[in-house]
């Protein structure tokens, strides 16, 4: 119960949860329209999805601020590669917020002759910046963990090799066996990396159908909105899934 008050307070989770409505309704609309299902109802779910859509832009008012912060702290970073991906990703961030308040104001009907589609088009463009960068810290945290686990389970030779003694090369499939065997130990050590690679692994696919870049269609970008929110709201609910810095 405490999770659940602690959870619930957080403007974020309320975020997520109507993240994973919306997309559930996306995947709920395209399996009905698949269906033959009526006109009329498929009419309802795409409104319930636009409401639920405008709500969750009301929630994210003032995020550009805090992504801002966020950029600040990372910029002190001692790895380079981290402080780079992390800096431009919260500044990526903070920039499709932006874009995102101002098309609230326009569908709300605060700026009425707001070009919506430009505005949508430009957050997007943002967002699948931060997604590309957040993905390239990701596997580089895997690249240093899987390297040190590496060197850890390296053998230390006492003795130098006798002249008679040649070394055996694993084949191109040993070594990839070896190497997929790495990865999954890595990952099923390292719980918060596994999360946010997945989630932002789905969440990619989502500006890249809504620009055009690689079109996938409504039920699978449902599909992956809903799989990342779920794991969103795991990492709030349980903290220590959420990977740091």
């Amino acid at each position: 119960m405490d999770s659940w008050v602690r959870f619930n307070a957080q403007s974020q989770a309320k975020e997520r949860i109507f993240r994973a409505a919306q997309y559930a309704c996306t995947l709920i609309g395209y399996t009905l329209q698949r269906g033959g299902a009526s006109a009329d109802l498929h009419k309802t779910i795409r409104q319930l999805e636009a409401h639920l859509s405008l709500t969750r832009k009301l929630l994210r008012l003032g995020n550009s601020v805090e992504a801002l912060e966020a950029a600040k702290r990372a910029i002190h970073l001692s790895d380079g590669v981290l402080r780079l991906c992390l800096t431009l990703s919260h500044l990526n961030r903070a920039m499709y917020f932006a874009c995102d308040n101002i098309l609230w104001a326009g569908k709300s009907g605060i700026i009425s002759s707001l070009d919506q589609n430009k505005w949508s088009q430009r957050s997007f463009r943002y967002y699948l910046f931060t997604l590309i960068l957040s993905l390239t810290r990701d596997l580089y945290e895997l690249r240093l963990l899987m390297d040190r686990e590496e060197r850890s389970k390296a053998p230390k030779s006492s003795s130098s090799p006798r002249p008679d003694d040649s070394p055996v090369l694993p084949t191109a499939s040993a070594w990839a066996r070896g190497r997929l065997r790495l990865l999954v130990a890595v990952l099923y050590s390292n719980p918060p990396l596994l999360l946010d690679l997945l989630k932002n692994s789905c969440d990619v696919f989502i500006p890249l159908d809504k620009l055009g870049i690689y079109p996938t269609g409504p039920g699978f970008v449902g599909a992956c909105g809903v799989t990342s929110s779920v794991l969103s709201i795991l990492t709030i609910v349980h903290p220590w899934l959420k990977l740091k810095p």
